[in-house]
Parts: C-alpha cells; structure tokens; sequence
C-alpha cells in the first residue's frame, strides 16, 4: 500500500526553497555578503514563481485546489492527531496552512527585499525607486525583517509539525516522502503530464541559474560609479588626500565641514592653513556636497543619527560608532589599520565617494 505523492518537480523545488532560505538567512549577518544575499533573494524569487504557477497547473497534491485550506479542519485536526479522524494523501490541514503561510510570506520576504535592496542600496531591479524614496529606506528594511523573521517561524512550525508526525504516525512515513516521493497510504498516485514537465524543467533550471547570472548583472548591479575627485576638484583632492584618506563629503553635514574649515590651523592637532580663496573654493565644494544633498545609505544614517550635534570626526559620529561595534578594538591598532579614522583599509573604494556593503575586507591581522 503505496502512493507516490510528491513529484520530482515538488520535492526539487522544496530542497532548492530550504537551500536558498538558508544561505539568505547566513548571508544577511554580514555586510559584506549583501549582494550573495541579493542574487539569492532572486533565485527565491523565482522558485515562488514556479510554486505559484505548479500551484494551479501542476499534478494532484501539489495543487492548492488539492489542499485542505480550513482552519476549522486545521483545529480539529490538531484536536485530534493522534488519532487524525481522516488520512490525508497530501497535506493535512494543519500543514497545509503553514506550507501556504510559507509561499505567501515568501513571495512578500522577496517583495520588501527587492524594495529596501533598490530604495537602500540603490542596486537591483528597483534601484529606480532609489532617489525618490530614500528618505524612507528604514521603513523597507524592516517591513522586509518582519516578513523575514515571519518566515522563520513558519518554518520553525513547518519543522515542527515534521517532527510531531515521525513521533505519531511513522507508519505512513511522511517524513521520508519529500525525498522519495512516496507515502504508505492507499491513494491515487500523482503523475506529470509533458506540459507539467517542461514547465518544470525550464522553470527550476532558471531558479538554480538566476543566483550565478545575478552575481555580476544589473539585477545587483549600483546606480552610483566611482567619482573622480582630482577631476571634480583639483584642490580637495590635493590638498585633503595629500595628508590623509580622501573622505566623500556626504559623510558630515554641511555645519560640520563648514566649522572643520574654519579652523584650519587646528586641524586635529595639525596646522593645515591655506589661503583663503583655495579655503573657501573646498569648503564650498564640501558643504554643496554634504549629508544634506547626498541620497546614499550612509548620509541619510549619519544626518539622522547626529540630530543637532556638530562632530568634526566621521568615526565621532554615532551612526559610525553603532555600524563598527561589533569590530575588535585590536583591528583599528594593528598595522595594517593603525587608526579608525584609516576608512579605506577596508572600505577599498571610499576615495572613489564608494561605500559599498560587498565591497567591506576587513584586513587579516
């Protein structure tokens, strides 16, 4: 007495789901993995799309018409699952309600990531959104933790309810079903018609390839290139990189930078004095180009995070202080680092006005 349940196509993609949740979930704890996170959120993407779709026009048992969507049929069979009252081939209802919690949160967990990816970032399909809506880019983030975090307790109850049925009902071994397809019940057997073939086929062979194609593509690709500093101003980039890390100017407000140049004879212990048109032409170019009028993660975090304050240091900053506590102190002393205020040791491409999250090494000490 047996019935094969779970087709190829529904157990692959069921694999390839877990998979890529998992990797997503690694990759979102460090900044530097955001765009592997990011080509993985679209191979999610398109798995959901093929679960949608298989989900009208796939075989028996991996319809939804095939599901027993009923809270009531959920409660009582909860009531009574030790003794369920019914066998179900497919789904039981409890399942059934968490397996469509989990594609319908998993398709808004892909939704508010390509939003915060495009409005935050400024990458991505959605990077269009970036300038009219960056000033919003928190309310994105954690409108997409929440579905995220969601998600997870879905799971945790999806892996709950696995283990529940291995303890109460091995016999049927349910538990082995998505690996081999099969269930020890008596019911119709599902098969694939060739039209269900080729649409899976051509469907989980773009969800397995989208994550590589991503990885160098416009779907992860920046709306902002590297500014040439030299080009645009010929004495800022003299006379600031000459002595130190060359800073973007969005990294202070306007008052900040404006207070910096007018003490240039104390500049953090140093006498950097220049003449005064040559001051004021860079002080010019630094306050038109300040946290104020920049839209980059970076500015809109630091401008927030100062309220009224006035620091004259980037890492004085309680934005800089939060993003780098995490980092060991021995870090900023080795040699390879020296100093906190020494940004492109691992921000690479900051002389370039470029603070990009995959682009973050922190030296090996």
């Amino acid at each position: 007495m047996k019935a094969y349940i779970w087709t190829l196509p529904t157990r692959i993609f069921h694999w390839l789901l877990a998979l890529y949740i998992l990797i997503a979930f690694l990759s979102s704890e460090e900044e530097n993995l955001l765009t592997i996170h990011a080509a993985v959120g679209y191979g999610i993407g398109v798995l959901v799309l093929f679960r949608l779709i298989w989900g009208f026009w796939g075989p028996r048992y991996s319809r939804f018409r095939d599901w027993p969507l009923s809270i009531k049929e959920a409660i009582d069979y909860i009531f009574h699952i030790t003794r369920p009252k019914k066998l179900y081939p497919g789904h039981n209802p409890a399942a059934a309600l968490v397996m469509m919690g989990i594609i319908v949160v998993t398709f808004f967990s892909v939704l508010t990531g390509l939003l915060a990816y495009g409005i935050q970032e400024g990458r991505g399909i959605l990077a269009f959104l970036h300038s009219p809506l960056f000033k919003e880019m928190e309310i994105f983030e954690e409108v997409h933790e929440f579905f995220t975090t969601l998600l997870l307790l879905l799971i945790g109850a999806h892996l709950a309810g696995v283990a529940l049925d291995y303890l109460l009902h091995k016999d049927q071994k349910t538990y082995l079903s998505i690996f081999t397809g099969y269930k020890n019940i008596d019911a119709p057997s599902a098969a694939l018609t060739p039209i269900q073939k080729v649409i899976a086929t051509i469907l989980l062979t773009l969800a397995l390839l989208t994550p590589i194609a991503a990885l160098n593509s416009s779907l992860t690709g920046s709306i902002y290139a590297p500014i040439e500093y030299e080009e645009e101003h010929s004495a800022f980039f003299e006379e600031c990189g000459s002595c130190h890390t060359l800073y973007p100017p969005f990294l202070l407000p306007a008052r900040s930078w404006q207070k910096m140049m007018a003490n240039l004879e104390d500049h953090f212990g140093d006498d950097a004095s220049l003449d005064e048109p040559t001051r004021k032409s860079i002080e010019n170019f630094l306050t038109q180009r300040s946290a104020e009028f920049s839209t980059k993660e970076a500015a809109v975090y630091i401008l927030s995070s100062l309220k009224s304050a006035t620091p004259l240091a980037i890492t004085e900053t309680p934005y800089w202080k939060a993003k780098h506590a995490q980092i060991d102190d021995t870090i900023f002393t080795s040699k390879k680092v020296r100093s906190k205020a020494n940004c492109k040791a691992c921000h690479t491409h900051i002389e370039k006005g470029l603070i990009e999250d995959d682009q973050i090494t922190l030296p090996k000490i």
